[in-house]
């Protein structure tokens, strides 16, 4: 926590590919190029995924309840970019 409203969280890459692959490269094949998680808060995970997708995001993972207890469901942006979704 890094003040009352506001969680930073750091996954390692091996971590993290564990959640993204086969959808995505391993993320040490894409040093060099610009690349990030966004990880939201939201009421809905399902329903905010779904959303995305619907605006052209594409689907990484449908809604599960992760390791660390979070419910969580990922998609990726247009540019590749990881957003996650979470409860």
């Amino acid at each position: 926590m890094l003040n009352e409203n506001f969680k930073l969280g750091l996954t390692p890459e091996n971590g993290i590919a564990k959640i993204i692959r086969p959808t995505t490269k391993h993320p040490p094949l894409g040093n060099g190029v610009p690349r990030c998680e966004i990880y939201l808060i939201v009421e809905n995970p399902e329903q905010s995924l779904e959303n995305a997708v619907k605006e052209e995001a594409i689907e990484i993972s449908k809604v599960s309840t992760r390791d660390w207890e979070d419910i969580v469901s990922y998609c990726s942006d247009l540019d590749g970019h990881i957003i996650a979704f979470a409860k």
